[in-house]
């Protein structure tokens, strides 16, 4: 972090009815920072330099080693919720994830503030950016750093500093500029070590693990599944109508090979806990229920069984920054109960008018200053991550990150493939070290909107996919690219059929994880509620399906394979090109978003039948492109 940020400091896993006191016992000479006497509190830094917090909690006393930068290094941002920000602290070293045993620490409140792309102007230079890697050489490990600027930055020196967890043991080791060694018979137990780039700014910090047997797993790159993962959204009240014997989730049972044979495997489910029956389930009454009305606890345990024997992911849709008015905790909170008086935050206590975004008026947000609260919603978080494969994470930039970073270390420890995704809107790079591991590309997604409405040139494309590093994003995070979502108006209503299989190829072909939400591919006109699938259009759900069958077989379409824009000859602003370059060769993807065909030169030579269709598409001066071509090059 740097001077005048500021960081939570909160207990891990807390027993509410213990105390927790917080001291800093170690700081620059000229800093007169204290803390305050709560459980939980916040750390500004006022001067360069390290700190050393100290936690005394009923298990033992946790020591925190705090690096702060000076403040000309601060990442730009606007205040998240509170007005403080603190997004920038790392793991065991910076007030994030804490220290060895149950009562760990955690700092660093985000909002939506620092590495958000579009609330931030990152200049010219953008943010540094640094990737760790690892290898067992003889008797040794070697951990390298390997920094970079922002793409199309002016170069700049970048200096690396390296730092072991506070929760592990590791005595002996050497730094050597972008170099960090350690003699294995010192790794008795896994080490943490925690790298972050210095330039201008600082990076998003980067983790591995060292394990005894000289193994170094990287800690922040998302689930090995994830590299061949296409996502399908249902509006759980909304995707089918059950018959008159059926349960709602019982009628999804009976949808999911439908699914499975459009191509996609992995379901994101709205909410399916217990709600106050608004249909998108957003409102919570009971954060430990499923749903009645959707079917119970145990027709949602058929229905991830019958997913998993289709070999298909299930995410649960995670709500954790408020409850519904309706809650019984709110209920006793404007009864006067004093207990639950302080689950929540509140804008007028006096009148019994709770704190929300966006002034919505059957919600009410969590007070995460109370460790009750914290406790309530960890132990719901450790109920369903027994059912599922992964959490969606609403508004996970209204809760504060190190409590998501808690979340990680409780899903993970219980299973290392387990996926955390975050709706952050707009996107926090400093939500993925040791947080999340795929974010919702909501820049991209309002990008191919403006290009599919005719206000941006479609090679637009390429500075979206380019602001995801250029605000401090490492090359190992993983995005969802959509174009259609329940928050959304339907792409076909605001851009028009035209530009519709343009802006979806895209979607599907650029880096990122793929997602059609349901009755997108039969051309739903309706954001929410019922899905007219007497109305399909058939020929759009055939378009969906050869996309997904040609995103399938190409594995230089999925998120490893390299991207790149290439030279290409039309006129007409709505067309584009880049190149897909995997180990089954290289590809290139022309879209056309505009009404009518165009025909597109290509300076590089391919083949010119098209994989999406199995057209030919050669013209004398080109390829002839109607809205998407994926072609090989020769």
């Amino acid at each position: 972090m740097a001077v005048g940020e500021t960081q939570e400091l909160a207990p891990r896993d807390p027993v509410p009815d213990e105390e927790y006191n917080w001291s800093i016992t170690d700081a620059p000479a000229d800093s007169s920072v204290v803390l305050g006497a709560e459980s939980i509190t916040y750390l500004t830094p006022d001067e360069p330099g390290t700190y050393t917090v100290e936690l005394d909690a009923p298990d033992t006393t946790h020591e925190l080693t705090v690096r702060v930068y000076p403040g000309d290094k601060s990442v730009t941002h606007q205040p998240g919720s509170g007005g403080y920000s603190g997004q920038s602290g790392y793991s065991g070293y910076s007030g994030v994830s804490g220290v060895s045993g149950g009562s760990g620490v955690s700092g660093g409140q985000s909002g939506s503030g620092a590495g958000s792309g579009l609330s931030r102007d990152v200049g010219e230079r953008g943010r540094p950016r640094v990737t760790l890697t690892g290898e067992r050489v003889g008797d040794e490990v070697v951990i390298t750093a390997h920094p970079k600027t922002a793409p199309g930055a002016p170069e700049e020196d970048l200096d690396v500093e390296f730092f072991v967890d506070d929760r592990d043991d590791l005595e002996e080791y050497e730094v050597d500029g972008y170099e960090f060694r350690a003699p294995l018979d010192a790794v008795a137990e896994p080490v943490r070590v925690h790298g972050v780039a210095i330039g201008h700014q600082y990076s998003v910090p980067d983790t591995v693990s060292i394990h005894p047997d000289g193994g170094v797993e990287r800690l922040n790159k998302p689930p090995e599944w994830t590299s061949e993962m296409s996502v399908y959204e249902l509006y759980v009240r909304g995707f089918v109508d059950p018959d008159d014997d059926q349960t709602i989730l019982g009628a999804i049972i009976d949808r999911l090979d439908y699914i499975r044979d459009l191509g996609l495997n992995t379901l994101w489910f709205t909410p399916v806990l217990q709600n106050d029956d608004f249909d998108h389930g957003y409102n919570i009454t009971d954060f430990y229920s499923i749903a009645d009305d959707l079917g119970g606890e145990e027709e949602f345990q058929r229905l991830v069984e019958e997913a998993h024997e289709r070999d298909m992911k299930v995410l649960f849709d995670l709500v954790l920054n408020h409850s519904a008015r309706e809650h019984e905790f709110y209920q006793r909170a404007i009864g006067g109960d004093p207990e639950y008086r302080d689950w929540y935050d509140w804008q007028d206590e006096e009148n019994d008018v709770p704190d929300t975004y966006f002034d919505w008026p059957y919600i009410a947000n969590f007070n995460y200053d109370n460790l009750e609260v914290r406790r309530h919603l960890l132990d719901a978080v450790e109920k369903w991550a027994e059912y599922v494969d992964g959490f969606r994470c609403d508004m996970a930039w209204a809760v504060p990150r190190p409590f998501w970073q808690e979340i990680r270390d409780l899903t993970k420890s219980k299973d290392s493939e387990f996926l955390l995704m975050d709706e952050t809107i707009p996107y926090v790079a400093d939500f993925h070290n040791l947080c999340f591991d795929v974010h919702f590309d909501a820049g991209l997604y309002f990008d191919l909107l403006q290009i599919g409405q005719g206000n941006q040139s479609a090679d637009q494309i390429f500075d979206s996919i380019e602001n995801r590093y250029q605000i401090g994003f490492p090359d190992h995070a993983g995005f969802l690219t959509y174009i259609e979502n329940h928050d959304e108006d339907r792409y076909i209503e605001q851009a028009g059929e035209h530009a519709v299989r343009a802006a979806a190829t895209a979607s599907w072909t650029v880096p990122g994880i793929p997602m059609i939400y349901a009755g997108q591919e039969i051309g739903e006109r309706q954001r929410r509620g019922h899905t007219h699938w007497e109305y399909a259009n058939e020929e759009l759900r055939e378009f969906y399906h050869q996309l997904t069958e040609t995103w399938e077989e190409i594995d230089a379409l999925h998120v490893d394979a390299d991207f790149e824009r290439v030279e290409y000859e039309s006129d007409n602003d709505g067309v584009t090109a880049y190149a897909r370059d995997g180990e089954d060769g290289r590809y290139i993807v022309v879209l056309n978003f505009s009404d009518g065909a165009e025909v597109v030169g290509l300076d590089e030579k391919v083949e010119a039948i098209d994989q999406i269709t199995g057209e030919n598409v050669a013209a004398e001066n080109g390829v002839t492109v109607e809205d998407a071509v994926v072609l090989p090059t020769e």
